[in-house]
């Protein structure tokens, strides 16, 4: 099952007796636990009869099965949802294999892992609760690219009568990375920051809360590696590290050597200026420039994309923020 049918079915009550949502996506997750509340109870007053709420790091399986075989009370349907699932100790795999063999109808178990379960460079093997329950069950948040981002951003906050422009969203999504919670949360900012009574959110409103030097910093390291301006450009990073996040000004980079690689790309294939304009939401001008002689070949950028995943990877891996980051903008100011 794949998440849009896991809310469709939550929010009409009609969630199957045994979940598993697993990625690093804790709103997505909070979005689903919320859907499934509104669904199962139409009145809020009911979920504190039927709803249930563990800590994987706190109960152990044996608990939670014996909740999730509990009986209703007065009728309808139990919902037991089990936070940071993937703490759960593998000594429970056999109650929870047992149980998924034949779950209790008359309640909906919601497992909500906010770390992916699959075996990846961040971990060795599949996790035990993906053998456990069937596959049926198993339910992986959906990863999002920043168009994709920009799109649930803009529809998630319709959902709370925020209206967020298109430019208004990029912005939130280049300036605060990929975390939803963190992007929702800031886009709620923003709207307050055009007064308490005010719905619409755009550039201004984002200006504001992030503040217009902290914009023009970013945007100088960003111009600066366009013009591969090493000089500069390390001497911006010195003084963006000093006060932000390294994960936001590599995500920001990552972003525009991501737009540079795919618009020569596809210009080398034959698609025009104002198509790839449209496409990547960027300017005629901006387009014309990237793919223009001086702009850099397929091959470069493409190096220059890995080099940037290359970075994460080691930051990731307790690297040091200043070395790593200066090393990059150093590499993607290299013109070979």
């Amino acid at each position: 099952m794949d998440y849009a049918t896991f809310l469709g079915q939550a929010e009409r009550g009609e969630a199957p007796a045994l979940n598993l949502l697993h990625g690093a996506d804790g709103q997505l997750l909070d979005d689903a636990l919320a859907t499934a509340t509104r669904g199962f109870f139409p009145d809020p007053a009911l979920a504190a009869w039927g709803r249930e709420v563990f800590d994987g790091r706190e109960r152990g399986v044996d608990e939670i099965v014996r909740s999730a075989m509990t009986l209703p009370f007065g009728g309808g349907r139990r919902l037991v949802a089990v936070r940071r699932a993937q703490a759960l100790t593998a000594r429970g795999a056999d109650a929870l294999a047992a149980y998924a063999k034949s779950p209790n109808p008359a309640s909906c178990l919601l497992l909500l892992s906010d770390e992916p379960l699959r075996a990846s460079r961040d971990r060795r093997t599949d996790h035990w609760l993906l053998a456990a329950l069937p596959a049926a069950a198993i339910v992986e948040l959906p990863a999002r690219g920043a168009r994709e981002l920009t799109s649930w951003l803009r529809q998630r906050a319709a959902v709370e009568g925020l209206t967020v422009s298109d430019e208004a969203a990029r912005l939130l999504v280049e300036l605060t990375g990929e975390d939803t919670a963190a992007l929702l949360g800031e886009a709620r900012k923003a709207a307050l920051a055009g007064g308490p009574d005010n719905r619409a959110v755009g550039v201004k409103d984002v200006g504001a809360v992030v503040g217009e030097h902290r914009l023009d910093a970013i945007f100088d390291l960003t111009r600066a590696v366009e013009r591969r301006d090493r000089a500069a450009a390390l001497k911006t990073l010195d003084r963006l590290l000093a006060t932000e996040d390294w994960n936001l000004l590599l995500s920001v980079l990552t972003r525009d050597v991501r737009t540079a690689w795919t618009a020569v790309a596809w210009r080398r294939r034959g698609r025009g200026v104002d198509e790839i304009a449209r496409a990547l939401r960027r300017p005629p001008a901006v387009i014309e420039t990237i793919t223009g002689a001086g702009g850099g070949s397929e091959g470069l950028l493409a190096w220059k994309l890995r080099r940037c995943w290359d970075a994460e990877c080691r930051l990731k891996s307790s690297g040091e923020p200043w070395a790593e980051m200066a090393a990059l903008v150093a590499d993607l100011c290299a013109e070979r």
